[in-house]
């Protein structure tokens, strides 16, 4: 139990110590750090730590070898990791059976793995140390402080890393100094809008003394995106303080985090996280000796990706349907249970505590002048690291696609970048030395938001790019107001339409007025940036729409029902592999002439054709193609 500040800063040194001489080895100890984000627990990261636990007893290593798990290491497509310390040796791609290789050659020998080790895409050399990585090189944790580097399951480590230095400073001050330091750092909100942060936070503290509530949104819907789960997996106490250190600025007493069902890692350390604050009294009554209480609440969502709005999300802790509210008024006057509520994402809270902690000005000192700080990015699609990356706000999209993350695989070229999700546009080549942060990415046709960013590459058909993310609107629209619950209905209906081959450019025309008419008639978010990825793929790709509606060809060659197989009988030869793979009997042996010698061949009724693309995929010889 941590009474009073010097017990805090006693507790928070001695911790510091243990950590530091664990990394360092003055312990007398080798480490094994494994990641255990969800992206390596899906790749076996959890029976992977098993066999190091089960072999380290077998061999009599327990007084040489400690092995624990941590948050997300980021680069998620190089996953399964484990980095040894104190040499710092990160290992990836790991399965079950190299553990005993690592544990004789590596821990026991002093010989590095080298199969192990990560190969960069470009240089193609080996690197041993992850700070050698490019993909790391440019990257700033600020909301990622930690993750990846402390069991987020241990208060100690937490602490070691600095868990509530911040709170401790931020209770020393007074409440409108807290709240003047957030504006003056510049931090807008990382939830999508990008809403000043303290502005935000000043509307709620100005409101009559009396309950008032603090509410994090770990709803995090976007396709593709998952940084506020790896930050709640990672370092859920720095989330915690966020809250806390919100909670104490604004004068509220209870702070409820709603996170979705999906996140049973994230919920489960997050209770966890919960539980360790309250046992050692950072959480509860006059906490470190002082008169500020503050009680911490955990609700779930359904996955319902409306619930991502503010306004729809407070309905759902209430026990309501989770629909949008008109507004205003607006939360913070009048929001959960019709008190004062700020409502701020996980990435937002994240970064709370080290702006207390280390001062506004060195956040503000990132970034551009009006983004500033970092900004975490799940990095996904056609690109070579997958992952999760932190950057400063500025940063090119250059520098994130091809530096960062390493280009696009197979030498394929670029074609577009989607940012901020379904809310979203497609950026192309010519934004890519752009600066990102919140307004030039809206001035592009984009938008920041929760920080999802897909690339895609010449493959992609932008046409059935913009359907995919309106089919997910659609299933997702809570369906209160008439313009997003029917027009976004319509606008998949002509979608579909072009990418069968069956529009007019009349149905293009109809297709932007509904665009513009959906977009400012919505009553909310989701319903008014829904027609985002329509209206950029038709600014930059129009003449793949039109290729779709008058030439009834898609040439990216993805939209089925405008697609054909084609067998080249210069290449086949007649091996009759692609005719048993077959699952509808379209394909049948034929007989061609060449240079007077008749040959077997294959040929492929376009009728019978389902183009599953099974014949394609079992040609040992290239000879089959699409159209």
């Amino acid at each position: 139990m941590i009474k009073n500040f010097e017990e805090l800063k006693k507790a928070s040194a001695d911790c510091s110590a243990c950590l530091n001489a664990k990394f360092k080895g003055e312990d007398g100890k080798r480490h094994i750090l494994i990641c255990g984000g969800t992206g390596c627990l899906s790749t076996n990261s959890a029976a992977i730590k098993e066999e190091f636990e089960k072999l380290i007893v077998e061999k009599g290593l327990q007084d040489k070898i400690d092995i624990t798990q941590a948050g997300c290491f980021g680069m998620c497509s190089q996953g399964p990791f484990i980095k040894i310390y104190p040499e710092e040796t990160l290992y990836r791609m790991l399965k079950v059976s190299d553990v005993e290789e690592i544990l004789e050659s590596d821990v026991k020998g002093g010989k590095v793995v080298e199969r192990l080790l990560y190969v960069d895409p470009v240089s193609n050399q080996k690197i041993r140390k992850q700070d050698d990585i490019p993909f790391y090189k440019k990257q700033v944790h600020i909301a990622l402080h930690a993750v990846g580097s402390i069991d987020p399951e241990r208060f100690d480590e937490a602490l070691a890393a600095g868990a509530f230095k911040g709170l401790e400073k931020a209770l020393k001050m007074d409440r409108q100094k807290v709240i003047d330091d957030i504006l003056a750092s510049g931090l807008r909100g990382r939830g999508g809008g990008g809403f000043p942060t303290g502005r935000k936070w000043q509307f709620a503290y100005a409101q009559p003394d009396g309950d008032k509530f603090v509410v994090c949104n770990g709803d995090e819907g976007d396709p593709g995106a998952f940084m506020d789960e790896a930050i709640l997996e990672g370092n859920p106490l720095a989330v915690i303080e966020g809250m806390m250190i919100a909670g104490y600025a604004i004068g509220a007493k209870n702070g409820y985090f709603y996170v979705r069902a999906e996140y049973p890692v994230a919920v489960k350390r997050l209770q966890n996280a919960i539980k360790m604050a309250e046992e050692n009294g950072l959480i509860g009554d006059n906490i470190l000796g002082t008169d500020f209480s503050f009680r911490v609440h955990l609700r779930l969502g359904a996955g319902a990706f409306v619930c991502g709005e503010e306004t729809a999300l407070l309905n759902s802790i209430e026990g309501q349907r989770g629909m949008p509210r008109p507004r205003p008024p607006f939360p913070a006057v009048k929001g959960l249970w019709g008190c004062p509520t700020i409502v701020n994402n996980v990435e937002t809270l994240a970064c709370v505590p080290y702006i207390i902690r280390e001062g506004y000005e060195k956040f503000a000192a990132y970034g551009t002048e009006k983004s500033k700080g970092t900004k975490v990015f799940a990095l996904a699609g056609k690109v070579n690291n997958v992952g999760l990356v932190e950057v400063p706000m500025g940063t090119t999209l250059r520098e994130l696609i091809y530096e960062i993350g390493g280009g696009i695989p197979n030498g394929k070229k670029f074609k577009a970048i989607q940012t901020g999700g379904p809310s979203g546009g497609c950026l192309t080549e010519e934004a890519l030395d752009a600066e990102i942060d919140f307004d030039n990415l809206v001035a592009r046709g984009s938008m920041m938001g929760s920080g999802g960013a897909i690339v895609m590459d010449e493959d992609n058909c932008m046409v059935d790019v913009a359907k995919f993310y309106l089919e997910f609107i659609c299933d997702e629209s809570c369906g209160k107001c008439s313009p997003c619950r029917i027009g976004t209905k319509r606008m998949l209906e002509i979608l579909t339409k072009i990418t069968e081959g069956k529009a007019t450019m009349d149905d293009l025309d109809k297709l932007q007025e509904l665009a513009a008419n959906i977009k400012s008639n919505s009553l909310c978010a989701l319903g008014q940036t829904a027609p985002n990825p329509i209206l950029s793929t038709l600014a930059h790709f129009k003449d793949e729409y039109i290729a779709h509606i008058v030439d009834k060809k898609c040439p990216a060659h993805v939209c089925k029902s405008l697609m054909t197989y084609e067998i080249d009988k210069d290449k086949c030869i007649g091996c009759g592999l692609c005719e048993k793979q077959c699952p509808v009997g379209a394909i049948s042996k034929t007989d061609y002439v060449a240079e007077g010698h008749k040959l077997p061949s294959r040929v492929i009724d376009a009728a019978k054709c389902i183009k599953c693309g099974l014949c394609m995929a079992s040609c040992k010889f290239k000879a089959i193609s699409k159209k």
